[in-house]
């Protein structure tokens, strides 16, 4: 399928691994320039350097902290023109309400919250302007089954749904489309460092921290790649009545 996507251009936050990088990845073998931003200058300059090897596309490199009102002025504008942005920094902590300090709380929020926030504040009126484009708010199944266990993400990630469809309700009129994907448990280094420690803990070997992942649908977690799919997609043409829409991709999980 001709997703239509050549020759476009992409933001893509949180592009230094997992998720964010998958979706970089597929983005670019579709034919789309990129702006990649992360914290970290050394994993995003590998990053762009093996996205343009291998498909030789245009890709620059933003070292940013998304979490300052400085690094989202710094992004925008040097990407403003960019036709799809992909919100997917940060990770907010588990802990129940006396388990996440204030700090916690405020950081994880500043970068996932906020941080979203903030870059739609300043893509979405440059997007309105041109009647053309995408944001696609990489969120959280956390924020529709909602846990005690995970309350910092159960607030920011519903905070964030609630931002996806009442601005995307409204901003077909002006010919952009703003669209979340919650992914459930995905295979990213984050994941498996936490597996591995509940591996290490039951059975003496970290080494086995897949097994850790039975009871989960298929007995298993989805992989970055099947999360960026969709992210891309949506983000096509082919999705141009979809707007305003959160789509879950868990396996079934929020469901059990």
């Amino acid at each position: 399928m001709d997703l239509g996507l050549a020759g476009r251009t992409a933001v893509v936050t949180g592009a230094s691994k997992g998720i964010g990088r998958a979706v970089a990845e597929g983005l670019a073998a579709e034919g789309v320039s990129l702006h990649l931003a992360a914290r970290s200058q050394e994993r995003l300059a590998g990053v762009r350097d093996a996205i343009n090897a291998k498909w030789g596309v245009q890709v620059t490199a933003h070292a940013v902290d998304l979490a300052t009102k400085e690094g989202v002025a710094r992004l925008a504008e040097e990407a403003i023109s960019a036709d799809i942005l992909v919100n997917n920094a940060g990770a907010i902590p588990a802990g129940d309400l006396a388990a996440v300090s204030d700090e916690a709380w405020r950081a994880a929020w500043d970068l996932k919250v906020f941080g979203f926030v903030n870059l739609i504040r300043r893509f979405y009126p440059a997007m309105c302007e041109r009647r053309a484009g995408v944001i696609v708010n990489v969120i959280g199944a956390g924020g529709d089954r909602v846990r005690a266990g995970y309350i910092a993400g159960a607030g920011g990630n519903a905070a964030l749904m609630g931002l996806t469809r009442a601005l995307g309700a409204v901003s077909i009129d002006q010919g952009v489309r703003v669209v979340g994907v919650n992914p459930g448990a995905v295979e990213t280094d984050r994941l498996v460092e936490m597996a591995r420690v509940t591996a290490q803990a039951k059975f003496g070997d970290p080494g086995r921290w897949r097994e850790t992942l039975k009871g989960a649908p298929a007995d298993r977690a989805g992989r970055p790649e099947e999360i960026a799919d969709l992210v891309i997609y949506l983000a096509s043409d082919r999705a141009s009545w979809i707007t305003g829409t959160i789509v879950t991709i868990d396996g079934g999980g929020t469901q059990r």
